[in-house]
């Protein structure tokens, strides 16, 4: 058996990871809660943006922790179609969940369903990432703490599709958030717990890519990609927001019609009056 050290650069992998999973979930969040207040086109396309914020912080949660993932005895390397496909399978999945949430009339069975088959899909997203890897040895699990993990990834999915349901305020999604990604990160190393390694010591070199060839940089653009959608959620009014901006647009049009029309009034009273053959009969012209 291989020693198994899921933090060898010590508590930064966690909490950095923790930091994806709340960005992603923020994001999700955010983005459904909006899409909830609109229709047609607009409503689709803050469902797409939520459904990329949340499956890439899955993921980026789940790879980011892996950076610290070690085994002794053993190098590590990634297969790269597979560990894509595990990027695809997260959004497609979470997809699926939130567009459930977002399009059905029947919000509590679109709960359920979209809940189950979300966490359902996190869970296969997580272990199709831990089929990626190659190392010098066999991967086995526990299979009860496997079945924990994948409890865990549904009850968090499904908390988070209720909280994009009923909450509104930017402080409760904001709680939510980070509730959220702790939930997420908990699934995550529940999953590792149930890990072991057989190593068997090799000298040929793994096939594959290394963390810092692939997994670091994928991560890196996957994190700017969350923290420019988060610029771009900030910016973007809410529903109660452009309704106030409309209600004081329809306030200040009536001010704005009187004033113009007593400036063209004072402008009429202030021309020259002048007689039929064209003398100026203002009060300043008479002698």
């Amino acid at each position: 058996m291989g020693h198994l050290d899921h933090a060898t650069f010590g508590w930064l992998t966690p909490a950095l990871s923790y930091v994806m999973a709340a960005i992603g979930a923020a994001l999700g969040l955010s983005c459904t809660v909006r899409a909830l207040d609109t229709n047609g086109r607009s409503r689709r396309n803050w469902l797409i943006t939520a459904a990329s914020a949340l499956g890439t912080g899955i993921w980026t949660m789940h790879f980011v922790a892996m950076l610290g993932f070690g085994v002794t005895g053993t190098e590590i390397r990634y297969n790269v179609p597979l560990t894509l496909l595990s990027l695809l399978g997260a959004m497609l999945v979470v997809g699926c969940g939130v567009f459930a949430v977002g399009y059905s009339r029947d919000r509590t069975r679109a709960l359920a369903v979209g809940g189950f088959g979300t966490g359902l899909g996190v869970a296969s997203m997580h272990y199709l990432g831990m089929a990626a890897l190659r190392l010098h040895g066999t991967i086995h699990y526990d299979p009860l703490r496997v079945v924990l993990s994948v409890v865990i990834a549904v009850v968090a999915a499904t908390a988070a599709l209720w909280a994009a349901l009923n909450i509104k305020s930017s402080r409760a999604v904001a709680l939510a958030s980070l509730v959220m990604g702790a939930a997420v990160s908990s699934m995550h190393y529940t999953g590792m717990m149930a890990v072991g390694v057989s190593v068997t010591p090799s000298g040929s070199a793994l096939p594959g890519a290394t963390t810092m060839q692939f997994i670091f940089p994928l991560a890196v653009g996957l994190g700017s990609y969350l923290f420019l959608t988060s610029a771009f959620v900030a910016l973007s009014p809410t529903a109660p927001e452009r309704a106030a901006y409309v209600s004081a647009e329809r306030i200040m049009e009536p001010a704005a019609d009187a004033a113009s029309t007593r400036l063209a009034q004072r402008g009429r009273d202030s021309r020259p009056r002048r007689g039929s053959r064209g003398h100026d009969l203002s009060p300043s012209a008479t002698p």
